[in-house]
């Protein structure tokens, strides 16, 4: 059985060809370090203050840590904010991105990247306060492996997001059989065993929520209120939030698949039954000529229910397609510090 070895705790994560992933329990270090992963997208005005207020709280804190930006292809001064940052701090690392890979993949990096005993992943935007990561170390000291943010107040939201939001929390955990906790998003603690495990899962259309959720381990939430951004405007558009659920339904659910398989054997057997009047009417009282309006209707109503199945089906062929490619997740450009200059913290 290969056996892969955590580089900073000696933990061992062995795989099983036939039973999966088996972890074994962690001692938790007295000093952890501490990774934020920080996914950016033309975040310039961000940056800074980001991290001056990261640091400000974390070495108050007397808290080890190291912060990872990932650049996702930005087309603004992102990456030189963070290059001036860097020369002046060495505990920034970047990684840039060949091109802009989205979100979920530039965190996957990010996680692949982190070197912490702890990772946590946060939004640039400030939305998340990093001054309850001191809450998440002291939870995970207390024995849990995964220490979530609950977004309680989200008044700086608009009505119709916080609407569809709470839609889509319920409709997933309808659907699937891994269950999100609602008002939940990436920030959060993972301990470095769980991170390990989800660096295993080489699927390319990833829905990081789900997958944080798929893996379990103990877990417990803290609930906080949700400010405004700090700076810059938000990426995230409804077509994009759209997507991004599709994504979400369709990755850990096979239920439409389920549906249109049950919606058409309902329909076919109306179709049985309606011919079968039909058949039995003609034979009673002779041949009867239809009328062009319902004929019409019901060429365009199961024409249709045929178009959107095929389209259901090729939601699942279209992610099959990209997962049997099997191309690589990411393209790094380059990173700072390089491997040839980095510190040890």
């Amino acid at each position: 059985m290969p056996t892969s070895w955590s580089q900073r705790t000696g933990a061992a994560v062995s795989v099983s060809p036939t039973s999966g992933l088996v972890t074994e329990p962690l001692v938790r270090p007295a000093d952890p370090l501490l990774s934020l992963v920080v996914p950016v997208y033309n975040e310039a005005e961000s940056v800074q203050l980001f991290f001056d207020t990261c640091r400000s709280v974390l070495d108050a804190a007397a808290v080890r840590f190291e912060v990872v930006f990932v650049n996702d292809g930005s087309r603004d001064e992102t990456r030189g904010q963070l290059l001036r940052l860097g020369s002046a701090e060495p505990r920034l690392r970047l990684i840039n991105l060949s091109r802009n890979f989205g979100k979920e993949i530039a965190l996957s990096a990010g996680l692949d990247f982190a070197r912490g005993d702890v990772v946590v992943p946060i939004d640039v935007d400030l939305q998340d306060p990093p001054q309850l990561i001191i809450e998440f170390l002291a939870q995970w000291r207390n024995g849990y492996d995964v220490v979530y943010g609950i977004r309680g107040s989200r008044s700086h939201d608009g009505f119709a997001k916080r609407a569809t939001s709470a839609w889509f929390y319920r409709l997933f955990n309808r659907v699937s059989n891994t269950e999100i906790p609602a008002d939940v998003g990436d920030f959060r603690l993972l301990d470095r065993r769980v991170v390990d495990t989800l660096n295993r899962m080489s699927e390319r259309n990833r829905f990081m929520k789900g997958l944080f959720a798929w893996v379990g381990f103990p877990a417990i939430g803290i609930c906080y209120d949700r400010p405004a951004r700090a700076a810059g405007a938000t990426k995230w558009n409804h077509w994009r939030l759209w997507n991004f659920a599709l994504d979400g339904f369709v990755g850990f659910s096979t239920a439409p698949l389920r549906i249109w398989a049950y919606l058409g054997a309902s329909v076919a057997m109306l179709a049985l039954l309606y011919g079968s009047f039909i058949v039995v009417r003609t034979l009673m009282f002779g041949i009867d000529v239809p009328g062009y309006a319902s004929l019409l209707a019901a060429v365009l109503f199961l024409g249709g229910l045929q178009l959107l199945s095929i389209g259901v089906i090729g939601e699942y062929l279209g992610r099959l397609f990209v997962e049997v490619k099997a191309r690589p997740l990411y393209i790094v450009e380059s990173s700072f510090p390089t491997p040839m200059n980095g510190t040890d913290l």
